[in-house]
């Protein structure tokens, strides 16, 4: 099974004291990306729900010298992301960057074994918390007439070639047409919305549900040969935030070795 390697992280000067908010930012993709964004001097608000998550990626970043704050907060309910909003404003200053990436699921589940306390959950944890973060940020990215938004999806959202659980996939497609959507309406006010959707990617929770003999069969589907990382969806990330990406918007990257071609 591939491990996890440390890259050098690309710099984009056009980021360093922008204020970003990185939803799902404790584990995983989330978090690599806060440790991406925080190299290129971003003010870095990390979102998340468990509190030992939070602090065990902003310590080190402080540790660092970065500028960044921690904030527990469940990303469906919109009276938590608007507290969490007043509070990066006050701490950090209005948002540039919204990175929405709280979401996930707990099991592999048959469509005939999904009950419906597990289908709203999925759906809740990713597509209405991706609705609800982005409904909390934008009115100031449009105030402001500047923003860039990311958003996440999954390969599973965009083609089948290995099922996940359909709760899942449909709540991922949900958020590509949803990100379009967001693009088309607010691009002339100055703000831009794309989408990352990363194949299977080393994580907690795939360690949790795939055996390591699993995970080097579906690294063996990828043209370029291996899983992916965390580091693979935070550096495109990074480049979506920043500037160079200015004449892109209401993109999806498949961010899957080349297991999509499209």
């Amino acid at each position: 099974m591939a491990e996890t390697t440390t890259r050098r992280v690309p710099i984009y000067p056009d980021l360093a004291n922008k204020v970003a908010v990185v939803t799902g930012g404790s584990k995983g993709i989330g978090a690599a990306t806060c440790r991406a964004l925080a190299a290129n001097g971003v003010k870095v608000a990390v979102v998340a729900r468990s509190k030992e998550g939070i602090e065990a990626v902003v310590d080190p970043l402080r540790s660092s010298g970065a500028e960044v704050i921690g904030l527990e907060v469940d990303c469906t309910k919109f009276s938590d992301l608007e507290a969490a909003r007043r509070s990066v404003q006050e701490e950090l200053g209005p948002v540039d960057i919204l990175v929405a990436f709280a979401g996930g699921f707990g099991a592999l589940t048959p469509v005939q074994d999904i009950t419906e306390e597990e289908w709203n959950s999925v759906i809740d944890s990713n597509l209405t918390s991706t609705f609800l973060t982005v409904k909390t940020f934008l009115p100031g990215m449009l105030e402001r007439r500047a923003g860039a938004i990311v958003t996440m999806a999954s390969i599973t959202g965009r083609f089948l070639d290995i099922p996940l659980t359909a709760s899942y996939a449909a709540a991922k497609a949900g958020i590509v047409m949803f990100t379009r959507h967001v693009a088309k309406e607010v691009g002339r006010y100055g703000v831009r919305a794309n989408c990352v959707a990363p194949a299977t990617s080393l994580s907690e929770r795939v360690g949790r549900i795939m055996s390591a003999e699993r995970i080097d069969e579906i690294a063996a589907m990828a043209p370029l040969g291996r899983i992916g990382l965390p580091e693979d969806t935070a550096l495109a990330t990074l480049f979506l935030a920043s500037e160079s990406a200015e004449w892109i918007t209401g993109v999806t990257l498949d961010i899957a070795g080349g297991r999509i071609m499209l």
